[in-house]
């Protein structure tokens, strides 16, 4: 008898400790630490991939000579063609070629946006007055997972865009977070490559890698304090049964005796 009754102390006294332990937890994150004195390496600006189009790629052209962009025409019915006050949109071909007003069939694929932009000014030269080709690329996008305020796809609105500047459009880390571990999952997913961040060393902003490309997959993981305290709290699922269970049997010995 004292020995089952002691044995319960034992496992409340247990279970008491592992809640305090989870309730206890308390994480503040550390970003951007000089953790050495030494100088911060310069970016070297030709690590950074520019994006080139591709086919299904989606474009956004404007003449920014003339509001009514590059031609007047109603909305078009055409799947591949979209007109709102942004101006036009046109989806790359598989043949590399895109479609558009008074040019008909232009190859695109392989250019930058800056450089498909130019070309098309030169072609549109022939048939406009002096116009000035604004071109985006509106299908470029990113998916932030893990221990961040807001999970989802965000899309690349300027050529080149940094992981601090995602995270932050997302409302920064939750609490859970481990600034030291982010990993960015980039090309082709069937040998993807994994670019592993530690956004608590400053130097880390020097990082040409930080620079996002289309379709990088981010993660966040947990830091090592929250996923302990997951492990006691799954620990702490455990005893209760086991505790309440004992006591139970404790319960009926004691009012057979």
């Amino acid at each position: 008898m004292y020995f089952v009754k002691k044995l319960t102390y034992l496992f409340t006294f247990t279970l008491y400790m592992f809640c305090s332990l989870s309730c206890s937890f308390k994480q503040s994150q550390v970003l951007f630490e000089n953790k050495n004195s030494g100088l911060i390496v310069e970016n070297n600006a030709t690590d950074i991939i520019t994006h080139r189009i591709q086919p299904q790629d989606l474009i956004q052209i404007r003449n920014l000579q003339d509001r009514s962009f590059i031609v007047n025409d109603p909305i078009s019915e055409e799947p591949e063609t979209v007109n709102n006050k942004e101006g036009q949109s046109f989806l790359v071909e598989a043949d590399s070629t895109v479609v558009l007003p008074m040019l008909g069939r232009v190859k695109i694929a392989g250019l930058t946006r800056l450089e498909a932009a130019n070309r098309l000014e030169t072609l549109y030269s022939k048939e406009l007055k002096k116009p000035i080709i604004d071109l985006k690329i509106v299908n470029l996008k990113v998916t932030l997972l893990g221990e961040i305020n807001k999970q989802g796809i965000y899309k690349l609105e300027r050529d080149y865009t940094s992981l601090v500047e995602i995270i932050g459009a997302a409302g920064g880390f939750t609490e859970k977070a481990d600034s030291r571990n982010i990993k960015v999952i980039r090309g082709d997913l069937k040998a993807p490559q994994v670019i592993e961040l530690d956004l608590s060393d400053i130097r880390t902003l020097s990082d040409s890698r930080i620079m996002l490309q289309n379709n990088d997959i981010i993660y966040i993981a947990q830091n090592k304090k929250a996923v302990r305290n997951e492990k006691v709290q799954s620990l702490s699922v455990i005893l209760q049964p086991v505790i309440l269970l004992l006591n139970t049997a404790l319960i009926i010995y004691t009012l057979t005796r």
